[in-house]
């Protein structure tokens, strides 16, 4: 079954809040195989400030993040678990990563994740983000569910 999800409902999926939350809208979720996100990058992001102020880029890093967070929408939807105040998703490994073209204000990130594999709850996933059909990073990503120890 393929759905889309609204920012309400990513809300209940992620803990991430302003200035963290990089995913604005799923367009598109097959449980248990891929999700497909949107982040539209705006010249208001806080990092925009300091990296860079002549050229704007937006940090490679919070590109693997934003992606990160796709595979916890896609893996909580898949699980038909919600998050809880005792466990948070982590994201574990990262191999892989690359950064083909810079993103910048004004750009629609499409960020593409499929589930390759789950063991022993280790989550792993081929992620790619585009900017109008061009890939501008990609990375294969482990992520799991930890229980926070009280």
């Amino acid at each position: 079954m393929t759905i889309a999800i609204d920012i309400h409902e990513i809300f209940q999926h992620l803990p991430h809040r302003y200035p963290f939350l990089l995913i604005d809208r799923v367009i598109q979720c097959t449980l248990g195989e891929s999700l497909t996100a949107i982040k539209n990058v705006t010249i208001n992001e806080p990092f925009f400030q300091g990296h860079f102020p002549h050229r704007p880029v937006m940090p490679g890093v919070l590109i693997l993040e934003a992606m990160a967070q796709a595979t916890g929408v896609l893996a909580f939807k898949t699980s038909q678990v919600q998050p809880d105040a005792n466990s948070l998703y982590y994201l574990v490994g990262v191999d892989n990563a690359r950064f083909k073209q810079p993103v910048e204000p004004g750009d629609q990130l499409i960020i593409e994740v499929k589930i390759t594999r789950i063991i022993r709850g280790v989550w792993k996933y081929e992620a790619t983000s585009k900017v109008a059909d061009k890939i501008v990073a990609s990375a294969d990503l482990m992520c799991m569910k930890r229980d926070l120890a009280t």
